[in-house]
């Protein structure tokens, strides 16, 4: 049988990044946390928690702090199923990965509506959506948006739609660097954004609109709203979601590259299997916020 004070105790250090807020959390003294989770690696014969600034877990701490919070996400229906009114207690952590673009547009009214309802509290993972799912394979958490429609084993893929995005520039950045148009040879000089290294938005509108390999010089954002700002700035050129640019397309604050050429980006929803009414709450809150942010 598993230790579940134990591991409980190595999820909270993980999740608080040290030992004395996991005692907070916990209720207890630092000691104790300490002397749990050395006693949990003794059992397993293994370092769960690489202490630090903060302390981390381990690829097998890692994983048995994914089995904690599915158990505690099961014991959290079977409490809500017996006490209707509210079970004491702190409530279980549910990990969702997703994308950046999508917690800056449409996925954040799937987060307030599962909210309103008593239940766990949403730990967000940020991440490309081409790489979200290894959060799921690595049992990191229990739900991705992700941009692979191929399932994860122990999990099951709904299609949400469409994300929409516009190649934008100020008009100042326009005209100093693409005077006679958007042609091969001017995106290959024109500054570009990207928002980390996996960011291919840019290369792949450059290869489908302008059938040319993107190799510009680039600056990296990682962050939507800066990402827009700085486009606006005349910083550089990028790939903005519809939603966002679309104000200051309105106003004038950002044109097209190349009119009416978007790109559309594909959003799946990958979910375990495992039989959680919480995680059916999330799915159809998801579901609705991506039927009115998404283009299907």
């Amino acid at each position: 049988m598993l230790d579940y004070p134990a591991l409980a105790a190595v999820a909270a250090v993980a999740r608080a990044g040290t030992f004395e807020r996991a005692a907070e959390t916990l209720g207890v003294t630092p000691s104790a946390v300490s002397q749990r989770v050395r006693a949990c690696e003794e059992r397993f014969g293994a370092i769960l928690i690489v202490r630090g600034q903060p302390c981390t877990p381990t690829d097998l701490g890692r994983a048995l702090c994914a089995h904690v919070e599915r158990v505690r996400l099961l014991e959290a229906d079977v409490a809500r199923a017996s006490f209707p009114s509210g079970a004491a207690g702190e409530p279980p952590t549910l990990g969702v990965a997703v994308n950046a673009d999508s917690l800056a547009t449409w996925f954040p009214r799937a987060a307030a509506a599962f909210a309103r309802g008593a239940g766990p509290t949403l730990d967000l993972a940020l991440d490309d959506e081409a790489h979200t799912a290894e959060r799921l394979r690595s049992g990191e958490v229990l739900a991705a948006v992700t941009s692979r429609a191929d399932p994860v084993a122990g999990c099951r893929t709904l299609s949400l739609g469409l994300l929409r995005y516009v190649a934008c520039a100020s008009g100042e950045f326009m005209a100093r660097h693409f005077p006679r148009g958007v042609t091969p040879a001017a995106l290959a000089s024109a500054p570009v954004m990207r928002f980390d290294r996996r960011d291919g938005l840019q290369a792949r509108w450059a290869a489908e609109v302008h059938g040319t390999a993107l190799r510009a010089p680039t600056h990296w954002i990682p962050s939507t709203q800066a990402f827009l700002d700085l486009c606006v700035a005349g910083l550089a050129w990028g790939l903005q979601p519809q939603s966002l640019a679309a104000p200051h397309l309105a106003a004038g604050r950002l044109v097209e590259l190349t009119p009416s050429t978007p790109l559309d980006v594909a959003l799946h929803w990958n979910v375990s299997r495992l039989r959680s009414a919480f995680l059916r709450d999330l799915t159809a809150a998801v579901r609705v916020a991506a039927r009115e942010g998404l283009r299907t």
